[in-house]
């Protein structure tokens, strides 16, 4: 079997007979092991009509098949110790169990099962239209949530990343069952999935286990592949939202680059002397230093009562963002002439070796942070073969070390543009 390293730990790369990747690292650290499976499909595969579908999937899912009924499957976990979820994003849907290490093959009897045979009973699928209109109902009460829709819905013209993950609530009206075990057949089958093993375990036992419960199944449709380019954006475009909360808000966006190409490292750095090193994926944090350029330059100046940005990984081209929660003494104008201040300052000057070397040294700590446990390795690795590959997360570590000044320079003039930014802003309405 192919080996390749993550750091000092081998990495054991298999294809099933039905197309199923599986990916395995033994970590004898403590007696644990998780079980990840990742589906290759999330709001990116979606389309104006059956938007939040995904998501909509990975809740039917939870309920239940002939052989584990709604329920039986969360006791079993709970027996034995372990704990479960699963998750929908714009690129992938995953599902995971982490168990004490003897008990780890309780997931994947699970998951092979409702690989094949979830239920998708019609009374019990028009019940998650009802919980997910009200998820979605729920995120509608934040204005700031609003506006980051306004923003990114804005900002794409012909990607499926201008759709939000949970789906337009016209669809989540319309969607049938029929178009939800349509998507489940299509997409969520061994062709289509990556099952990732992190734990104490032996390898060539865990393959085996793996290649017992999964390589019967059937491989399923093929998938064309997605080809979705973004047109180049010419002209800057505005979004004014207004309601009664009475705090302003301010979120600009830029295109940036995917997960795969050679300024993604340099837009990191770039996040982090910006807004502060951040923990990339489901499980990092965020650094709580306030000695970020944007934090000194609306928050300590009282501006803002809050200000950041975010940047992350992709398999298409995604989003720089800044936002930040308006001072009610200041105007969105002050802020937003801030914030470009700030991008200019970048841009015409490279940052100092120390800052530099602080920005690179948070990240790479936040980076460890997130991907110190069995649960966390897991992830990164699944999630890193869906939008890249395995090598770019292995290299990770060597490619942020090797970010220079002049690279962040280069791509802070290069992505910020005027012509280029989609800005959004909340305003209260009058008394």
């Amino acid at each position: 079997m192919p080996t390749s390293t993550n750091g000092a730990l081998p990495l054991t790369k298999a294809t099933l007979a039905n197309g199923m990747q599986v990916i395995l690292q033994e970590s004898h650290v403590s007696p644990v092991a998780s079980f990840w499976v990742y589906y290759r499909v999330g709001s990116r595969n979606e389309r104006p009509g059956l938007t939040g579908i995904s998501h909509w999937v990975e809740h039917m899912l939870f309920k239940g098949t002939e052989r584990y009924p709604q329920g039986e499957f969360d006791k079993s976990v709970a027996r034995a110790g372990g704990s479960f979820n699963g998750m929908t994003w714009q690129d992938w849907t995953t599902y995971f169990e982490t168990f004490p290490a003897e008990r780890i093959e309780l997931a994947l009897d699970v998951e092979s099962d409702r690989m094949v045979n979830a239920f998708f009973n019609p009374e019990e699928t028009e019940s998650e239209r009802t919980v997910i209109i009200s998820e979605r109902e729920g995120h509608e009460n934040s204005y700031r949530w609003l506006l980051n829709q306004e923003v990114q819905s804005a900002a794409y013209q012909a990607h499926s990343y201008q759709h939000p993950v949970i789906g337009w609530k016209e669809d989540l009206l319309t969607i049938t069952r029929e178009d939800l075990y349509n998507h489940y057949r299509t997409f969520y089958t061994p062709s289509n999935a990556i099952a990732v093993a992190v734990g104490d375990f032996d390898s060539q036992w865990m393959l085996e286990r793996i290649d017992h419960h999964f390589g019967s199944l059937p491989s399923g449709p093929t998938i064309p592949p997605l080809r979705l380019r973004e047109p180049g954006q010419l002209a800057e475009r505005r979004a004014t939202l207004r309601g009664p909360d009475r705090t302003g808000y301010l979120h600009m966006a830029f295109h940036a680059a995917e997960a795969s190409h050679d300024d993604f490292f340099a837009l990191t750095v770039l996040d982090a002397v910006l807004g502060g090193a951040k923990g990339m994926g489901l499980f990092g944090g965020s650094s709580s230093n306030r000695s970020n350029r944007l934090y000194r330059a609306l928050v300590d100046t009282e501006l803002a009562v809050g200000a950041g940005c975010s940047y992350m990984p992709t398999i298409d081209p995604y989003l720089f963002t800044f936002r930040a929660t308006i001072n009610p003494k200041s105007s969105h104008q002050q802020v937003e002439d801030a914030i470009w201040a700030e991008i200019a300052k970048v841009q015409q000057t490279p940052v100092k070796q120390s800052e530099l070397d602080k920005a690179i040294k948070q990240t790479k700590a936040q980076f460890a942070f997130s991907s110190e446990s069995v649960t966390n390795q897991a992830y990164w690795i699944g999630f890193s073969e869906v939008i890249a590959s395995t090598d770019w997360f292995a290299a990770w570590l060597d490619k942020i070390s090797a970010v220079t000044a002049e690279d962040v320079q280069r791509v802070a003039q290069h992505y910020f543009a005027r012509n280029r930014q989609t800005v959004g802003w909340y305003q209260p309405e009058a008394s």
